[in-house]
């Protein structure tokens, strides 16, 4: 059982753990009168209890023993506050004190002189130093004359809290009556002098500077500790929780609080406190609802046994304390800590943290492309950190100061340097901490506002160009987009930082993050420039862009129209930007299956560019890939293969043959070739596809799926159904997880993987996706939109397999009514559905409507696709099939 001793005002609190051997801790604040007395046995000083819920932490304490068993040697713990430095010391104490029964321990309070000193006279009062009782005494000297005795036995001193070496390493300040504390009539110097380096002893130090362990011992004897294993903190939560429920909600909040020790303890002190009207789970939700709450619950000062009086219980104080230490001896750093809190905590790039005159040459670049791309963009930033502010003659350069400031914040574990060697970590919780900080002294503003500026700087828009940039500052981006500032300058530049991070997600196929970012620009930039500013109107049209990505058309076209009506009034008809943004709406047009619109935009936009940008401009190669499109849509495959091989061949020489153009040009191509029977052809292209999109792109991007959903189309074509299969499955897998279940494409593949179940013979497998398709399709496109008649038609054909003839046949009617109607008589889906009712009407008896309806289709056929095509042939070879049935018959 642990008991509590009290000394007085200077050490309420102390407390020493039940160990086998004896604990001396009858310390006197007051001295008794000197006399002689048997020296005691070695025991185990120390103020703390032993923690019966202690974590291994993998081979931490074995590194402290191997080190700490050279006898002579110095050691020192290193790093961030709440980290479980001084908890491992108090488990090495007693792990020392049960294999070594004769070894003492002393445990030092090292976090200023005062402390140190008392200390040392307790370390007197407990061996029995004669004349350590005296206030005129060199205590230090006694204790370090009594160390340095091997008749006195083994040793171990543990120095904790040593964040300030100063009072240790400088020689001591007389007071008025000449003497220094503790020192008595002594020589004076420094006090770390008192701390014997012999052979019957080593010292454990712990700290939160490395500045400071370099002072003490070789950069050989550090211990770097870090946050814990995920194992660990989660067996040190259930531990401090007392049970082993809530298992993944346990392990989820662990990972929440960074797997710090300091802040999981504190964590469970305050949801055990409020069992059983609070949970683990409820503790999680709270802390995940903002910045404030989460500062709020880590604030939370929760008395612990094993941490010194001094010491804080609330992680987040903790680390202010040592922002405040850093801000004097260095503001600098601090400085360069406030910036960096705001950032996203990995991968914070140091170009974005240096002063603007050593960015100056990449703003300038980047100016260029804010202009090509007519974002109102500010680069003549005068923000940033900067250790502008020292006094530049007393610095070799402004190089070394940033450096300086690196090394500070590295040495109190604040941050890390990646292995590039040009990027940063941190800690969220120590930014939030930071910025907790900085908020209560009114700074939080200001340094919002110079990492917004900066980042806008640095963060190019969304053209492939960019992506590889895109790709490193976009979580910075997310960063920013959470943390909207006040000052309406600002605001435009978070804006700008919006609308480029909403086009490079688009371009991902990131269709939520798009459209959250786009709309927030949208909403800032109407506001301060006004509905008919340019950077307004781009913003709307990739809020537009962001809803077509998902599926949202009619909400696109609503925006579209307002756009391109703006811009023919302000910039004219033929202005590049009018042109794109008639070529968004005719997209926009092109999902609605209003064909016919499109083209007729589609044709504008072309005729437009050629004679305004040049036949092999990009733009003008989009729209003709647009027109193509189009063309295909309409059934006419000619003329979209014509366009296709022109846009791909000139893609390849502008582009090359790896950009997402490219690769967009011959994912068309090869679906043309498919709809003209050339399978190989159609193979071929669509495997080097896919293999250059999961290179480029990566495997869930969008266009990667589409890629996929092709190739596997093409297998189901040649008859390779398990190949098929294998590649929806998992497009269908990622669709869902990256786009939503109800996406369009999500349907279209859920649609593409019934059919193959259909070919397996798997029809109540595929009567389950394909009803759910439907359904899903009529709720999000309408009952009459071009997918919704295919899922409708793809039902009838199961319900037709499966012998339910009435039920096909109320559905057939209904598609190839519907469209006749919005896609045309002669439309090659309308002519598939004529095909199909055709095949119904002749099982279920009615020979002779069947024939005259597969006779009409078959004109169409021949019209629209041409003899030799595959869908011309198999409806002419079930037309002679039939007739001859039916002259068998009538014979």
């Amino acid at each position: 059982m642990a008991s509590a001793i009290s000394f007085g005002d200077a050490n309420s609190g102390f407390q020493a753990g039940t160990i086998n051997g004896p604990v001396n801790t009858e310390f006197h604040h007051h001295a008794p009168p000197e006399r002689m007395e048997t020296p005691p046995n070695p025991s185990v000083v120390i103020p703390f209890s032993r923690d019966t819920d202690f974590v291994e932490r993998g081979e931490i304490l074995d590194q402290i023993h191997q080190k700490c068993a050279v006898l002579g040697s110095r050691t020192a713990l290193v790093g961030l506050g709440g980290v479980g430095k001084s908890q491992l010391a108090i488990e090495y104490a007693y792990r020392t004190r049960d294999l070594s029964p004769e070894t003492w321990v002393f445990w030092v309070h090292a976090s200023n002189a005062a402390r140190f000193e008392q200390s040392f006279r307790e370390i007197a009062n407990c061996v029995k130093i004669s004349g350590g009782q005296s206030l005129q005494t060199n205590i230090f000297q006694l204790v370090h004359d009594w160390l340095r005795n091997d008749r006195k036995g083994k040793w171990v001193f543990i120095l904790d809290n040593v964040d300030d070496a100063a009072f240790l390493v400088e020689t001591p300040r007389t007071g008025q009556d000449g003497q220094a504390n503790g020192v008595g009539s002594g020589n004076l110097r420094p006090l770390v002098s008192y701390l014997p380096q012999c052979p019957n002893g080593s010292i454990l130090i712990t700290t939160r500077s490395k500045h400071v362990a370099l002072k003490l011992v070789e950069q050989r004897d550090i211990i770097a500790i870090k946050p814990m294993s995920k194992p660990d903190a989660l067996a040190l939560l259930e531990g401090k929780l007392g049970w082993h429920g809530d298992g993944d909600d346990a392990a989820e909040l662990a990972a929440e609080l960074e797997f710090m020790p300091l802040a999981i303890v504190q964590a469970a002190a305050y949801i055990s406190q409020r069992v059983p009207r609070y949970s683990v789970r409820e503790y999680l939700k709270d802390l995940r609802k903002s910045d404030r709450k989460r500062a709020s619950l880590l604030n939370h000062d929760c008395e612990q046994l094993r941490r010194d009086r001094e010491a804080k219980n609330s992680i987040i104080i903790t680390w202010q304390i040592s922002f405040d230490h850093i801000r004097t001896i260095r503001p600098s750093a601090t400085d360069l800590l406030s910036l960096m809190s705001f950032f996203d905590r990995q991968g914070i790039p140091e170009a974005l943290l240096r002063n603007r005159d050593e960015r100056r040459n990449s703003l300038q670049g980047q100016k260029e492309i804010n202009d090509d791309n007519s974002t109102d963009i500010d680069t003549d930033i005068d923000a940033g950190y900067s250790d502008d502010d020292e006094d530049k003659a007393s610095q070799p350069s402004v190089s070394d100061g940033f450096e300086g400031d690196v090394l500070a914040l590295r040495n109190y574990s604040f941050i890390s340097i990646n292995t590039d060697g040009t990027t940063f970590e941190m800690h969220g919780l120590v930014q939030l901490a930071t910025r907790k900080w900085l908020e209560a002294h009114e700074q939080q503003e200001r340094w919002k506002q110079r990492f917004i500026k900066n980042l806008d700087a640095e963060l190019p828009t969304g053209k492939y160009e960019n992506w590889v940039r895109c790709q490193t500052l976009f979580p910075h981006a997310q960063s920013a987009a959470a943390q909207q500032p006040q000052e309406q300058d600002s605001l435009r530049h978070w804006a700008s930082i919006l609308y480029k991070a909403a086009w490079y997600a688009w371009s991902m196929g990131k269709g939520v993050e798009a459209e959250k970012m786009s709309v927030q620009a949208m909403k800032v930039r109407k506001k301060i420039l006004g509905r008919e500013h340019n950077n307004t109107l781009d913003s709307m049209g990739m809020v537009a862009l962001a809803y077509n990505l998902r599926g949202r058309w009619d909400a696109a076209e609503e925006l579209q129209v307002q756009v391109l009506e703006t811009r023919k009034k302000r910039l004219g008809a033929d202005h590049p930007d009018t042109l794109r943004s008639m070529a968004n709406l005719a997209s926009t047009f092109w999902n609605q299956g209003r064909w016919d619109a499109a083209e007729e935009l589609d044709v504008q936009v072309l005729e437009t560019r050629k004679k305004k940008l040049g036949a092999d401009h990009p733009d003008t190669l989009a729209g003709m890939a647009n027109l193509a499109s189009t063309f295909w849509n309409q059934g006419r495959w000619d003329a979209a293969e014509e366009l296709q091989v022109q846009v791909l061949e000139t893609s390849k020489e502008r582009l090359g043959a790896d950009h997402p153009d490219t690769l967009r040009s011959m994912a068309n191509l090869a679906t043309t070739y498919k709809k003209q029977g050339r399978w190989d052809t159609a193979e071929e292209l669509e495997v080097q596809v896919l293999e250059t999109s999961k290179k480029k792109l990566g495997a869930d991007h969008p266009d990667t799926l589409k890629s996929m959903a092709n190739l596997a189309s093409t297998f189901w074509n040649q008859g390779r159904w398990d190949a098929a299969e294998e590649l929806e499955v998992q497009v269908l897998e990622t669709s869902k997880e990256k786009l939503g279940a109800d996406h369009p494409d999500t349907l279209n593949i859920m649609a593409n993987l019934a059919t193959t179940f259909k070919k397996q013979g798997r029809w109540d497998t595929a009567e389950e996706l394909q009803v759910q398709v439907l359904e899903t399709s009529k709720e999000r496109l309408g009952a009459d939109h071009p997918d919704t008649l295919r899922s409708m038609a793809n039902l009838a054909l199961t319900y037709r397999n499966q012998g339910r003839w009435d039920a096909a046949e109320e559905l057939e009617v209904q598609v190839l009514e519907t469209s006749k109607e919005k896609l045309g008589a002669d439309h090659p889906d309308t002519l598939t559905s004529m095909h199909n009712l055709a095949f119904t009407w002749k099982e279920t008896g009615r020979e002779t409507e069947a024939i005259r309806l597969m006779e009409e289709c078959i004109q169409s056929l021949k019209r629209v696709l041409g003899l030799d095509h595959p869908n011309t042939l198999s409806s002419c070879t079930a037309l002679v099939a039939w007739k001859a049935e039916q002259a068998d018959v009538v014979v």
